[in-house]
């Protein structure tokens, strides 16, 4: 990326009102792997695409459950992803400690918001180079957030963040007037399917390199991974690919 004097340190800004070293942690988020939020009325489930840097290497883990009611999802610099997932759970616990409940997502998205807005701010840091998708079900219902490293925090009903993720946004947008009513299963379905269409052509999901989170109504979360997950990639084979990634292009970096 184009270098230039207004990019040395967060806390300068150019002429035309920009961040630099923000949108550069912004552009690594986009380089990570993908992953996919969605959730119905009384579900939320997060899926993300594992990468290993080599065939000698382990998937790299890229969904952490935070508490019993909610998990995160990771794009991006997957050491700055774990640090602000153990930031969550260290809120989850202290919430817990003080009012011997779970703490409700709404602050949650609030405490991570001032944890990455933050490193924006003051000189000597740099932005955390991660988004994360939050999985939840509180009283208010489930919840997906996300975030990015300019520290926007947003509620959505189903996104993607990470390399190629557009087209996984594309599927989501066509659906998601299906996802309000869905079943558990389905919703997985549909996760799945929007994660499969960010990858190229000669790609594909296996229980290898994709995980499932999923929380719910009287549901804790759960980390579905290997086996578990084979069974609904059964599923999603069953689905013609549409918007299959076939042009060239940067392949997203070990994230």
């Amino acid at each position: 990326m184009f270098r230039n004097q207004y990019d040395s340190d967060v806390t300068v800004w150019s002429p035309q009102g920009r961040l630099h070293q923000v949108e550069y942690a912004v552009e690594a988020m986009k380089q990570g792997s993908a992953t996919v939020g969605i959730k119905s009325d009384t579900h939320a489930v997060i899926v993300a695409l594992k990468r290993a840097q080599n065939e000698l290497s382990s998937h790299q883990k890229k969904i952490y459950e935070i508490d019993t009611h909610a998990g995160v999802s990771i794009a991006g610099l997957l050491s700055d992803g774990r640090i602000l997932a153990r930031f969550l759970q260290t809120e989850c616990s202290s919430w817990r400690w003080d009012y011997k409940q779970p703490v409700p997502i709404k602050k949650l998205a609030e405490a991570m918001q001032l944890k990455l807005q933050a490193n924006t701010q003051y000189y000597g840091r740099r932005p955390f180079g991660v988004g994360i998708l939050i999985a939840g079900y509180d009283k208010d219902g489930a919840h997906i957030i996300q975030t990015d490293p300019s520290a926007e925090v947003v509620s959505m009903h189903g996104t993607s963040i990470g390399a190629r993720s557009q087209s996984a946004r594309t599927y989501l947008e066509r659906n998601v007037e299906k996802f309000e009513k869905s079943s558990p299963e389905e919703l997985i379905v549909h996760a799945l399917l929007a994660l499969r269409d960010t990858l190229p052509a000669e790609e594909n999901l296996s229980a290898q390199n994709t995980s499932i989170g999923i929380v719910g109504k009287d549901a804790p979360f759960t980390l579905l991974e290997d086996g578990q997950v084979a069974v609904h990639l059964n599923q999603v084979s069953t689905h013609p690919r549409t918007t299959a990634q076939a042009q060239g292009g940067a392949e997203p970096m070990q994230m």
